[in-house]
């Protein structure tokens, strides 16, 4: 995008803060009737001249600098931002946009240095009078580098909680071989089918850490696939609640409700199961008293974003499953769907929930979290009911 700048140079022109008037054409890079001033602009703009005399200086370049705009008007560019690289080198010096190669067209977007150590994200576009003509006017671009930084902590989390996740159940499973190997006819029966059975239930922890692992990365990247199919939500709900008595939980823990008759549900059904397996995991593991499940038909207000017509209501199918524990606290509300969220220190890797909005959410669905009557917690998710297009 090339921006063109109109107005003055003199510093004494323009008041502090602010830039010639300028407005930006993405197709020609002339002027427009948008008349989009600089300082609307979300990221730092600095524009030199051919004489590299400062011109442009908007409200985020001056906050990220903490240079006043007065100070920087007329000035030349390498006094205003003396930027260096991470090893100390003089940026202008060592790219040299008006005396290097008339073929450049730009410096790409890299981590350079502000007086006192502060790091900024710095890009450059070289506009020229004609191809590998003389430069008419160097445009800089800068941004705080919080973002990036935001971006590289939940990174380093998200490495460090699978380091942690592995590490235990790997441990047992080369413990528990290792010593199976080494020592098999010392072992009963009994002891062996002890070890094996313990080892079988670290690999299926490492595989659902995989598994959501996998998940994140589709989710994150918007690569989740959702293979819809005609889902009977309450028949799932009953094989959720049936696996769980199963395994020993009482069979008055849960108490399902639902109102018939509900519309066909057309969605993955295998990632309904996961979004119902990690609820009323929850609710188990972390609620007290009565777990309530009810799967009732409802209809979903949607207005289409900028758009005039009515709302339009859609027909979906509600799921709420609720507790009589202590619930979340109102503080911890807004970030139970954010990544290595917990609500105890009771396992898990706080990745569960994340996911469950990722699906719901590629289903077209919402999900909400709140306090139950009973005072326990309440997770509420729809999901659409309509056909696939080449069914309806």
């Amino acid at each position: 995008m090339d921006v063109r700048v109109s107005g003055a140079t003199a510093a004494t022109s323009h008041a502090p803060g602010q830039c010639p008037p300028g407005e930006i054409d993405a197709s020609t890079g002339e002027a427009s009737a948008i008349g989009l001033h600089p300082d609307d602009l979300p990221d730092g703009l600095v524009v030199a001249d051919e004489r590299g005399r400062v011109t442009c200086f908007n409200a985020a370049a001056a906050r990220i600098t903490a240079t006043p705009a007065a100070e920087a008007i007329g000035h030349q560019l390498d006094q205003v931002l003396p930027l260096e690289d991470l090893e100390g080198r003089r940026w202008w010096a060592l790219t040299d946009p008006y005396g290097g190669l008339a073929t450049r067209i730009g410096q790409p977007e890299r981590n350079l240095l502000l007086p006192g150590g502060r790091e900024v994200l710095v890009a450059a576009r070289y506009v020229r009078a004609r191809p590998t003509g003389p430069l008419r006017r160097l445009v800089v671009t800068l941004r705080g580098t919080e973002a990036r930084r935001r971006t590289e902590r939940s990174h380093a989390e998200l490495i460090a909680t699978v380091a942690h996740e592995l590490r235990s159940p790997l441990t047992s499973v080369k413990g528990f071989t290792a010593t199976l190997l080494a020592k098999w006819e010392r072992f009963t029966d009994d002891q062996k089918r002890l070890m094996l059975e313990t080892v079988d239930a670290d690999a299926n922890r490492v595989t659902r850490l995989i598994a959501e692992l996998l998940d994140i990365s589709r989710i994150d990247s918007g690569r989740l696939e959702v293979r819809r199919q005609c889902v009977d939500m309450a028949a799932a709900v009953r094989r959720h609640v049936q696996a769980h008595t199963t395994a020993g939980q009482r069979p008055d823990l849960f108490l399902i409700k639902v109102v018939e008759p509900l519309p066909d549900l057309w969605a993955d059904p295998d990632k309904v199961d996961q979004v119902l397996g990690n609820l009323l995991e929850n609710a188990v593991r972390h609620g007290e008293g009565t777990v309530t499940i009810e799967v009732t038909p409802t209809v979903v207000t949607a207005q289409p974003e900028g758009s005039a017509v009515d709302s339009a209501a859609q027909p979906s199918t509600a799921v709420t499953i609720s507790d009589e524990g202590s619930g979340i606290p109102e503080e911890s509300m807004g970030r139970v769907f954010t990544r290595f969220w917990r609500g105890s220190k009771r396992g898990g890797t706080g990745l569960g929930l994340y996911i469950v909005k990722g699906i719901v959410e590629a289903h077209g669905g919402t999900i909400t979290v709140g306090r139950s009557r009973a005072g326990g917690a309440e997770f509420r998710f729809t999901l659409p009911v309509g056909a696939p297009a080449h069914l309806a």
